[in-house]
């Protein structure tokens, strides 16, 4: 479960559960853009297979005239292996 599932008041859900220390935002409002959205975050995951992902959060917003989609990768680097 994402540390944001079924909490839509807009409030922070801590999990000890899921550790991280590094996070990778992809977003997108234009249509094309977001079609092609989880291939980019596939591309990146399989250029940076050193990193750990520990949770992935997928947002979506909007106004009147654009939509928003945003993944979040939160993901564990080994600092000790630098």
């Amino acid at each position: 479960m994402s540390a944001n599932a079924a909490n839509q008041s807009g409030t922070l859900t801590l999990r000890r559960d899921v550790r991280f220390n590094g996070v990778k935002v992809f977003s997108a409002t234009m249509v094309a853009d977001r079609d092609q959205l989880g291939e980019k975050v596939s591309d990146w995951m399989a250029r940076n297979s050193q990193f750990k992902v520990t949770d992935i959060v997928v947002t979506q917003s909007s106004d009147e005239a654009f939509h928003c989609i945003a993944i979040t990768v939160f993901y564990w680097e080994d600092v000790s292996r630098r």
